[in-house]
């Protein structure tokens, strides 16, 4: 999610980008240059306007990259490694636990067999079918009494794994709870500096409106013919009539 997050910064920052330059390519086009006086400055400083709103959207964009798109990317980072860290070792421990289960189950089994074994030959020296049936019974024994306490062994390394495994367990999930709220906290500061920033942009690109507004309140349109009259100096010299 949070590369996701950033990549759907990337793209609003490509938007930004692209309208910063369409604004700039737009305020370097001469239409209407020839446009004078009051009412040519005005149109002047609206061209200008335009170069000035696109620099504050390239240094939105600019901001966006190093203080929203940068820091969720690299916190991603930090957090894939924390991850990871925690899910290998869990992941060992429960394999570790696993291994402890079969060897139990396994030790169980050995058991079952060497019991059984020792109840076949104790049938056998009742009824005396071997000579060798009370050796038989005693080495019979000890494997059963082996067997038992390999049983006993093995369970007990079985809850030492299943203790630790537990205890490990709650430690994680409560480290990886606390690493959520990190992560949700840092999300929703970097998304608030998002709005502080698109703020900011508002407020930059109605300053660079303020001047035009100002130029336009000054607008004359006499003062404007009083200028061109000079300039062109029209009306110096009356038409009259031609003599032949």
């Amino acid at each position: 999610m949070q590369k996701e997050m950033a990549e759907f910064m990337r793209e609003r920052i490509k938007i930004e980008e692209e309208y910063a330059k369409n604004l700039s390519k737009l305020s370097q086009i001469p239409l209407a240059a020839q446009e004078e006086g009051t009412l040519g400055d005005s149109w002047a400083q609206l061209k200008k306007s335009l170069a000035d709103e696109a620099d504050v959207h390239m240094k939105f964009s600019a901001m966006l990259h190093s203080e929203v798109e940068k820091p969720l990317l690299t916190f991603r980072e930090h957090f894939k490694k924390d991850m990871k860290k925690y899910d290998h070792h869990i992941a060992d421990l429960r394999k570790q636990l696993a291994g402890r289960y079969s060897g139990v189950e396994k030790a169980r089994r050995a058991l079952a067999d060497r019991q059984k074994d020792l109840e076949v030959k104790t049938q056998q020296l009742e009824i005396r079918l071997s000579n060798k049936t009370e050796e038989d019974i005693k080495k019979a024994r000890r494997k059963s009494t082996q067997a038992g306490d390999e049983l006993m062994r093995c369970v007990d390394l079985y809850n030492q794994a299943q203790s630790k495994w537990f205890e490990e367990m709650v430690t994680t999930s409560l480290e990886l709870e606390r690493l959520e709220v990190e992560r949700v906290e840092m999300i929703r500061q970097h998304l608030r500096q998002y709005t502080t920033l698109r703020h900011e942009t508002d407020m930059f690109n109605q300053s660079t409106v303020e001047p035009v507004v100002q130029l336009l309140q000054t607008v004359d349109p006499a003062k404007d013919r009083e200028l061109w009259v000079k300039e062109h100096k029209t009306g110096e010299v009356r038409p009259v009539d031609m003599d032949i």
